[in-house]
């Protein structure tokens, strides 16, 4: 098999990232339709790059990079404009973002003041809060469109999106202070 193929999927998360300029132009000029099926492109996207990572064993320490970051920046970029077009509350926003940057400042001092960490799969909350923020966004997607008025839905996934946000962050710090603990028994 060519060497070549094994980049497909890291080629398939760099275009998922580069849509990501369409996708919020899109979003600016409220046409929600194409934003939307932006989105699900994208979504399908990053099922067939780990798809074709696993299948062939194409896994490597870039795409384990470039995969979360690539999701990441989608859910950001349209949480920033959901937040500025005043279709999300800021303060989910802010405890999003916050909740980012607490495990990014965890996960850099563990790494340089403890030990090495290898790059885990995210765990069980953190997958659920994932995937209640893409349903979040597609939804709002949706209703924006006026395809189908999902306000009440969106209404309940707002105040679950806070709760999973809160609580895999808390899973998180508590992940860290047991990591660093393992590393303090395992050096003494």
């Amino acid at each position: 098999m060519n060497p070549y193929l094994r980049h497909i999927p890291n080629a398939i998360t760099i275009a998922r990232m580069l849509s990501l300029i369409p996708l919020v132009w899109l979003m600016l000029q409220k046409h929600y339709t194409g934003a939307l099926i932006l989105a699900l492109l994208a979504g399908a996207s990053d099922g067939v790059d780990g798809f074709l990572a696993k299948r062939y064993s194409w896994q490597g320490r870039l795409g384990s990079i470039l995969d979360p970051l690539a999701d990441k920046l989608m859910m950001l970029c349209c949480f920033s404009v959901f937040v500025y077009q005043q279709h999300f509350p800021m303060w989910l926003f802010l405890m999003i973002v916050g909740r980012d940057v607490v495990i990014i400042l965890g996960t850099s001092y563990v790494n340089f003041f403890v030990g090495r960490l290898k790059i885990a799969t995210p765990t069980l909350v953190s997958k659920i809060n994932t995937a209640l923020q893409i349903i979040l966004i597609l939804t709002l997607l949706v209703t924006l469109a006026g395809i189908y008025d999902l306000a009440e839905i969106n209404q309940l996934l707002i105040v679950l999106v806070a709760f999973f946000t809160v609580i895999s962050g808390i899973h998180y710090v508590w992940m860290g202070v047991r990591i660093k603990q393992q590393f303090k028994q395992g050096s003494s």
